[in-house]
């Protein structure tokens, strides 16, 4: 049973623009109505790493865009939970959480219907070119339309990086615009759980050398950074696209940088890169065959709320004694440190 205590949750200032007024329209706080032992707030101000007296005595913490270090967790002794608001966790340090007796979790799920959903809109924006048929007739440019016949999804492969679930819920949706089996490289993956799913599991180069479209959807991590470099690269078609929606480290941009500018393959589009914030003119944005985005291509109101709405509900669960999903470190549930703050709200 919680205790009478309030469970204090904050959440990262950056979900607020300067005057107060939230940035989102629903970022899932609803999730804590009717739960008098949950105490709501903000962060009095936006850092781009969290500072350890900026925990004050939080039992969770949710951050938008800021990261988390071993230093923003030397002070925390009241905290039991970050809820990172997405699905990626490389701004947050894991083993310090650990040590800490904090546990991290995710809001598993809530982001595959969009990202999936993004990168088919994307699919059809390239090989319809969206963008320079858009350009021409804002440039006056009409006769000049023959130069640039696209292609339809139909009859082409698509290769999947990472096979989670927004890798998966692609293949659902594009299950019928009449493209060859997919392809997928992931490690991790059960044959048997790929056969079921209707797609061929490869090697990467194989994958690499066959597909018309590469779309990146694995985490970036130790196994992952530079996965696409050039000698990857060199490997894909000279018609086919690669699409990141994933991490920017993923790719070596230099290498996908000189692939495009010489078109030794067809284009990219590219949501996540290396050193964002990107407060600069990217130099991608040079490049006629390329689709841009700032890290937010996926990001709908559909899409906040569901995400927010998982983080709050995983901050109830915690509250009432229960784990909540999409947890990253779960071996801290059994460490004596952790067991005992989180006593302090569930005996």
């Amino acid at each position: 049973m919680p205790t009478s205590v309030p469970f204090k949750v904050l959440h990262s200032a950056d979900f607020y623009e300067s005057d107060g007024s939230p940035k989102f329209a629903d970022f899932g706080l609803s999730e804590f109505d009717n739960q008098p032992q949950i105490q709501s707030a903000t962060f009095e101000s936006h850092r781009q790493v969290i500072e350890p007296e900026q925990l004050g005595d939080a039992q969770g913490i949710i951050p938008l865009t800021p990261h988390v270090t071993a230093d923003s967790l030397s002070q925390a002794e009241n905290l039991i939970a970050i809820g990172r608001f997405g699905v990626g966790y490389d701004s947050v340090d894991v083993p310090a959480c650990t040590d800490n007796d904090v546990v991290l979790f995710i809001a598993k799920g809530a982001v595959d219907r969009p990202v999936a959903e993004a990168t088919v809109g994307w699919l059809i924006a390239l090989t319809h070119h969206f963008r320079m048929k858009d350009n021409l007739l804002r440039t006056g440019q009409w006769d000049r339309r023959t130069l640039y016949m696209g292609c339809e999804l139909r009859d082409r492969t698509l290769g999947v990086v990472g096979f989670g679930g927004i890798g998966r819920e692609l293949v659902r949706l594009l299950s019928s615009f009449g493209m060859h089996p997919p392809l997928v490289f992931d490690p991790y993956v059960d044959p048997a759980s790929a056969a079921q799913a209707g797609v061929q599991l490869v090697e990467l180069d194989e994958l690499l050398s066959t597909a018309d479209f590469v779309s990146l959807h694995c985490p970036e991590n130790d196994e992952t950074r530079n996965l696409i470099s050039s000698e990857q690269i060199a490997l894909m078609k000279p018609d086919a696209y690669l699409l990141n929606t994933a991490r920017g480290g993923i790719v070596n941009e230099d290498a996908l940088y000189e692939a495009l500018q010489q078109q030794r393959i067809a284009g990219a589009a590219l949501d996540c890169f290396v050193g964002e914030p990107i407060d600069s003119p990217s130099r991608f944005a040079e490049l006629d065959n390329v689709l841009l985005a700032p890290h937010s291509i996926c990001w709908t109101e559909e899409m906040f709320r569901d995400v927010g709405r998982t983080a709050c509900r995983g901050m109830v669960e915690l509250s009432l004694g229960r784990q909540p999903k999409g947890v990253i470190n779960p071996e801290v549930f059994q460490r004596k440190g952790f067991q005992e703050k989180w006593s302090r709200w569930t005996r």
